[in-house]
């Protein structure tokens, strides 16, 4: 079955629609046996991909919600469709009322279309724009919630409240802090009792081709890579488990000689790889 990754905020405007566009650009190929992330917009608000990029809504959302009492479900990716940087989403149309009833549709019956079948693979990154009561059936149901906000105090106050009430669930939450923040990582966990933390950097010219607003190639890699892209990426691999930490210094090089141990961790005797751990 697909994993389901929700993504929204708490507050404002903080660019949830841009990080979930960049963290599905930037998955990881090995992740979930190649097979490509699916967006789908489930915003009670209603969605703007369909406005952004000229793409149909029809199928989309609507499609699946209305799918979701069938007692033979339609497939999720028969409502995809591709953006120009080969995303595929499933979008839904501008506007609450019908939005509204359909993310509600989703977030409970309508999960078995987002899983799919036992052989279904991939995962399923849901836009939830503001998290409400609405989506709390696909909040509780996720292997992961990210949590975008802004650096700023005024904000982080409303990611701890947040926090604050999701009780033990706060150990599935990641922040994903947008733009400039005057706080470390470290003094963020401790104070707001999350366990991750992503900071993704003010990007223009990223943040314009995600929005259609340009059209140009998302690089994540290389020295020419997008600031933003190349954090999406290492948030990606976080997220998708496909992170590695390498041991650096002489600890790192000694073990990749097979001499000694990564610290935490048993060395791997294997001709030609450093030793590698797989990251928590």
């Amino acid at each position: 079955m697909r994993r389901l990754i929700t993504v929204g905020s708490v507050k404002g405007a903080p660019g949830v629609t841009t990080t979930v566009l960049a963290l599905a650009a930037v998955w990881p190929d090995r992740a979930d046996h190649g097979v490509r992330p699916v967006v789908v917009e489930a915003d009670v608000s209603g969605g703007d991909l369909a406005v952004r990029f000229g793409c149909p809504h029809t199928p989309g959302l609507l499609d699946v919600a209305t799918s979701a009492h069938q007692e033979q479900p339609g497939s999720l990716l028969a409502a995809a469709t591709d953006l120009p940087f080969g995303v595929r989403v499933v979008a839904s149309p501008a506007g609450g009322g019908a939005c509204g009833e359909a993310v509600r549709l989703v977030a409970g019956p309508g999960q078995r279309v987002l899983r799919g079948d036992e052989s279904d693979r991939g995962t399923v990154l849901l836009d939830m724009g503001r998290i409400g009561d609405d989506a709390s059936g696909v909040v509780e149901a996720a292997e992961a919630v990210v949590l975008v906000s802004r650096g700023g105090a005024d904000a982080l106050a409303h990611a701890y409240a947040h926090f604050s009430e999701a009780g033990p669930r706060v150990e599935r939450y990641v922040l994903a802090v947008v733009g400039p923040c005057p706080y470390a990582a470290g003094e963020i966990t401790a104070t707001l009792g999350v366990g991750r933390v992503i900071f993704l950097p003010w990007d223009p010219k990223a943040a314009d081709v995600l929005a259609g607003r340009a059209s140009s190639a998302l690089r994540a890699r290389g020295w020419r890579a997008s600031p933003l892209m190349a954090a999406a990426g290492a948030a990606a691999r976080q997220l998708s488990g496909t992170d590695e930490v390498v041991t650096k210094g002489l600890s790192g090089d000694l073990a990749g000689l097979a001499a000694v141990p990564p610290p935490g961790g048993h060395l791997r005797r294997a001709a030609g790889l450093a030793p590698k751990e797989s990251a928590s």
